[in-house]
């Protein structure tokens, strides 16, 4: 039988950095959500997004797959380093050959993560309106005049 489930997943967060894991235990379980997709200035709403989190490697990590039909189908891992009170964020998506690193921090109530995409464009994601059963999420692109354009707007709600 496969080991890799079973070697993967934990069943919380790790007892050393319990209360820094915090920052995205949160997610950990089953969302739905709708989106407004935004590409040259064209708002395209898209319904049917699944998020599935769980906690990973012996819970020093969360880790996360967000599929949204038609748009995207891919994972994040969520790995919290002590020396810097930050996250390392990887983004992985398969289907559309698309990578991101970020570093991510709670601001105030938000958690906002920030980093740069594999063609080297800047890029923000932030959670907001954090509750037990909902969240907004954000994903944002530096444009060459330097502001923040919106790529992604999602309304989320626990499953």
């Amino acid at each position: 039988m496969n080991r890799f489930i079973p070697a993967l997943l934990a069943p919380g967060p790790a007892e050393d950095r319990a209360d820094a894991m915090a920052t995205y235990g949160w997610l950990v379980g089953d969302w739905r959500f709708d989106a407004t997709m935004f590409v040259d200035g064209q708002a395209t709403p898209v319904q049917g997004g699944e998020i599935h989190a769980a906690w990973v490697l012996e819970g020093r990590a969360v880790q996360d797959v967000w599929i949204l039909p038609g748009c995207f189908a891919g994972t994040t891992l969520r790995v919290y380093d002590p020396s810097l009170d930050a996250w390392h964020i990887v983004w992985s998506d398969p289907l559309r050959q698309y990578y991101n690193r970020q570093l991510g921090r709670r601001e105030g109530a938000r958690i906002v993560q920030e980093g740069t995409d594999a063609a080297g464009d800047a890029t923000r994601w932030s959670f907001e309106g954090i509750a037990a059963d909902r969240f907004r999420w954000l994903g944002e692109r530096r444009g060459a005049d330097g502001a923040w354009q919106r790529v992604a707007d999602s309304a989320v709600r626990r499953a």
